[in-house]
């Protein structure tokens, strides 16, 4: 029985993991999601200054205002470029995490398949035993009506 009750430990401390690993990756999945919105967001005002420039510059525009639009335009562009970066630094984190998650998952049903055949074994242990309980006492009776004959 002890042999079943350290099974069942590994069982639920693996289980746990596939749940932390499980957790893990769905707030990584959340920040990725928050990433590429908040790139959208930048894409998007990149877009709407280079249109505005555009448009500016074809109404006439001063150096300076010309020289104000260039800048902001390159400082999104690197807010970009950074933002880019973390996304994929989380890509990163998510197959690091998925694979992490596989392996525990491995490791789980590693563990409940040899639950399952020890359970396995036991119930043939007990059918066995049920089973000689039964042919020792149809032996007995048999004798018994034998010498009683």
């Amino acid at each position: 029985m002890a042999h079943e009750s350290s099974l069942d430990v590994l069982i639920n401390l693996s289980q746990d993991k596939v749940d932390d690993a499980g957790r893990l990756l769905a707030q990584l999945s959340t920040q990725r999601r928050e990433a590429q919105g908040q790139l959208n967001t930048l894409d998007g005002y990149r877009s709407d200054y280079t249109q505005r420039l555009q448009d500016t510059t074809e109404n006439g525009v001063t150096a300076s205002n010309y020289h104000n639009f260039r800048h902001f335009i390159a400082t999104l562009d690197e807010a970009i470029s950074q933002q880019n970066r973390i996304i994929a630094q989380i890509d990163t984190r998510i197959e690091i995490g998925r694979q992490q998650w596989h392996d525990e998952k491995r490791r789980l049903n590693s563990y409940e398949t040899l639950r399952s055949r020890q359970l396995r074994q036991l119930q043939t242990r007990e059918q066995r035993r049920e089973q000689r309980s039964s042919d020792e006492a149809a032996a007995n009776l048999y004798r018994r009506l034998r010498q009683s004959h």
